[in-house]
């Protein structure tokens, strides 16, 4: 671990640590390791030097609207090589929230969020995206546990592809 130092005036340094009880940090290193963090990762975004990412699509829309859950459905089937998974909750009798899960290639990602946020009748769409390192090879794990090992025999493995945060 590498120390650093830094110079804050009274007021500033006042208002960090007010930020960090808010946020709920245990100490100013967290929150300075975590800030550094989101800057260097929105930098990489920025540069356009994440290939890859994982990503979480949120936004609210009118249930009413002509056929617009039916385009929103198709558009993520549409690109079901970059949607993991959807979540929708009723939030009235009019508006329904939905946050989809992503992970792909970063512009492929960037794209589909933009065209669905761009939908007509679609509110407040935020793309949160984390650049990550993939390692493409396909491996597997011998996860068995003893429950399992009765239930389906000795030899379980689970094909799948890692996406490691990149810091």
């Amino acid at each position: 671990m590498e120390r650093f130092t830094i110079s804050l005036s009274e007021e500033l340094a006042r208002d960090f640590d007010a930020l960090i009880a808010r946020k709920g940090y245990q100490n100013r290193s967290e929150a300075v390791r975590d800030m550094l963090r989101t800057m260097l990762s929105q930098e990489t975004l920025d540069r356009e030097e994440a290939p890859f990412c994982i990503a979480a699509l949120s936004y609210v829309y009118d249930h009413h609207a002509r056929d617009l859950a039916e385009r929103l459905t198709a558009l993520q089937h549409d690109h079901h090589d970059l949607v993991l998974s959807s979540m929708h909750v009723h939030l009235d009798h009019d508006n329904c929230l939905e946050t989809v899960m992503l992970r792909g290639p970063t512009k492929a990602v960037q794209a589909f969020a933009n065209a669905l946020v761009a939908e007509p009748q679609v509110r407040h769409g935020r793309l949160n995206l984390v650049p990550v390192d993939v390692d493409m090879r396909q491996h597997a794990h011998d996860h068995a546990t003893p429950n399992t090992r009765k239930a389906i025999g000795d030899s379980v493995r689970y094909e799948h592809v890692h996406a490691r945060p990149r810091r």
